[in-house]
């Protein structure tokens, strides 16, 4: 598969660091409120960290604000009947290890928000195939994970933005190839702008 030469531009990383500075400044109010919910539903830590696999197969630590208990990967395997999500993924939509307002970060991606610090660190892009967990990771096929490996993993992608409990595999393999084929400025910003709608209309519905 030939990726998107966009992924690989100057262009890209420009835009990148631009956009993530300018969002740390105008939602810094935004971070703080979150820390401080969480603070307050869940208790310390605030932020969550993991090992994810990026660029060229090598780790680095991605950071999300704590939406579950601090003992949810020991209570994994106790719900992985309610798996919504193709193996090796894991996501319950409800997941009954939310704590506080964490499945209201999780459900719009609001809990991510710490990686615009991946962003800036060059460890992540705003577009790009979703970063894995070490071991959901290497479980994918040797071809996917070498494509996946050459580009930084992003915050939003074609993936993130699907119905992921009705989602296989094969589909996500699709939608994650469309996105590093299709590459450009253009893009970049009609992903990230439908993913910032798809939290709009979570809360419009809330409201309704």
């Amino acid at each position: 598969m030939k990726i998107h030469h966009y992924y690989f531009s100057i262009q890209k990383r420009v835009f990148d660091i631009f956009l993530a500075l300018l969002l740390l400044i105008v939602l810094s109010p935004l971070l703080i409120i979150i820390g401080l919910m969480v603070l307050l539903g869940a208790g310390s830590p605030i932020v969550f960290k993991q090992k994810r696999l990026g660029k060229n197969g090598q780790t680095f630590t991605a950071y999300k604000f704590r939406t579950m208990q601090k003992n949810a990967s020991m209570l994994k395997s106790k719900y992985i009947h309610l798996n919504e999500a193709p193996t090796p993924m894991f996501k319950i939509t409800r997941d009954p290890r939310f704590v506080g307002i964490g499945w209201i970060l999780s459900r719009t991606g609001l809990d991510e928000l710490p990686q615009l610090w991946n962003i800036l660190c060059g460890q992540m892009s705003f577009v790009g195939p979703r970063p894995l967990p070490i071991n959901e990771a290497r479980a994918l096929p040797k071809d996917w994970r070498f494509w996946r490996e050459q580009v930084r993993p992003g915050v939003f992608s074609e993936w993130s933005s699907s119905p992921q409990k009705h989602l296989s595999l094969e589909n996500w393999e699709k939608l994650e190839k469309t996105t590093l084929k299709k590459g450009g400025l253009k893009e970049d910003l009609q992903q990230i702008f439908s993913s910032i709608k798809l939290i709009l209309m979570f809360f419009l519905r809330r409201k309704s």
